[in-house]
């Protein structure tokens, strides 16, 4: 008999082993399923192709090209002033015997490229030699001119605008140069011409450094990239106006602190990131952080292999439908019947939230949304900010 309770003693304990092994297996298999649509993870980090859906085949085949019904879509004709040349066709007098020539003409406008698409200006400035010292002094040439260099204002904005805007490497952009303009310049030039704008850009970029902190609203975010194998982060300050850009070694606060000081009195708009906690915790600043996010990071809930956890995200993204359909909504709703629907639904997520099942991602999102620290995530119901941080 004592065998026995030995042995149901070891079973009960290798079923609990088992148990807790395969509840830590499951919550592996959840987090190894994140990506973009239910987590704060971008869409690059998407390792799993979707999946392919059937295409529904219909019985006649379509025809390339616009379809039967579409509306059609033709471009303005250049404008008088603005065509170059004009060349003629008419028909001979023989052709055109028995016709009566009319003041009206078909016409085809095209666009072409010049025969030569930049003009090299020479300019010159007078040596003259001091006879009694023998030295040379050169007549004074503009400053502009002077540090310009080989290449002029244009051609020099048209480099950075390809590196800058289109992405496009010294080696491409000196190809479409060589092969396009017929103007050689090597990658050292190009690499020249673009910090030429950089440098140029330093003054207005101090400007709305200073300016910053003074901005009602501030969306920000944040991005990594690696630079000689180090790693470097991108920010975003996004305002109502311009957008900012920082490339910092750090991802913390610090930063924060530098863009926009210790006496900020605006509202940032941001994701849940430790940085921005920290900084409005120290700071007093008032944050909205990103709905999209939660609504990410509470669908990954929905969608766990505990089905507490699922019941629980699933109720939760009810509660946030049910939120901004009524945003959606509110032209439609007087001022104070608005504030009556948001208070009911805020006031129901809320008692959802906190009281979540026994379980530590539960416990993890429940601990935002205790006391004040909720008002972080609802802002935007009370003050002229958007629900998310996407524009940054």
């Amino acid at each position: 008999m004592q065998d026995k309770d030995i042995i149901i003693a070891q079973l009960l304990q290798e079923i609990a082993r088992l148990r807790d092994e395969v509840r830590l297996l499951k919550e592996e298999v959840a987090r190894l399923k994140k990506n973009s649509n239910n987590s704060s993870r971008p869409p690059s980090s998407d390792i799993v192709k979707p999946e392919k859906t059937a295409r529904k085949v219909s019985d006649q085949k379509r025809k390339r090209g616009g379809q039967r019904g579409h509306r059609k879509f033709t471009r303005r004709p250049f404008a008088p002033a603005e065509v170059d040349e004009v060349v003629r066709y008419e028909l001979t007098d023989t052709q055109a015997r028995g016709f009566e020539p009319l003041d009206q003409w078909h016409v085809l406008q095209q666009v072409g490229l010049p025969e030569k698409m930049y003009r090299v200006t020479e300019h010159r400035a007078r040596k003259y030699r001091d006879p009694v010292t023998g030295r040379i002094h050169i007549a004074p040439m503009p400053d502009d001119i002077r540090k310009g260099g080989l290449l002029g204002a244009d051609i020099t904005a048209a480099a950075a605008f390809m590196k800058g805007s289109c992405h496009m490497s010294f080696t491409t952009i000196g190809q479409f140069f060589k092969e396009v303009m017929k103007l050689d310049i090597s990658r050292g030039m190009l690499c020249k011409a673009t910090q030429k704008v950089s440098d140029a850009l330093s003054r207005p970029y101090d400007e709305l450094v200073n300016r910053l902190p003074n901005e009602p609203l501030v969306n920000v975010d944040e991005t990594g990239h690696h630079d000689g194998g180090k790693l470097h982060w991108t920010w975003c300050f996004d305002t109502s106006r311009y957008s900012l850009f920082r490339i910092d070694k750090s991802r913390g606060s610090k930063v924060l602190e530098e863009m926009l000081g210790e006496e900020f009195s605006g509202i940032i708009g941001s994701d849940y990131w430790g940085a921005y906690r920290k900084y409005g915790r120290l700071f007093n600043v008032r944050l909205q952080y990103c709905m999209a996010h939660l609504i990410r990071e509470i669908r990954f809930l929905a969608e766990h292999s505990v089905r507490k956890l699922s019941d629980w995200g699933s109720e939760l993204l009810q509660w946030l439908k049910k939120l901004f359909d009524t945003l959606h909504r509110r032209d439609e709703l007087t001022a104070d019947g608005f504030a009556r629907s948001m208070g009911r639904i805020k006031a129901g997520f809320l008692r959802s939230v906190r009281r979540g099942p026994e379980h530590r991602l539960a416990r993890k999102l429940a601990r935002r949304f205790e006391g004040d620290r909720a008002e972080n995530y609802f802002r935007f119901l009370t003050e002229p900010v958007e629900p998310t941080n996407n524009a940054a």
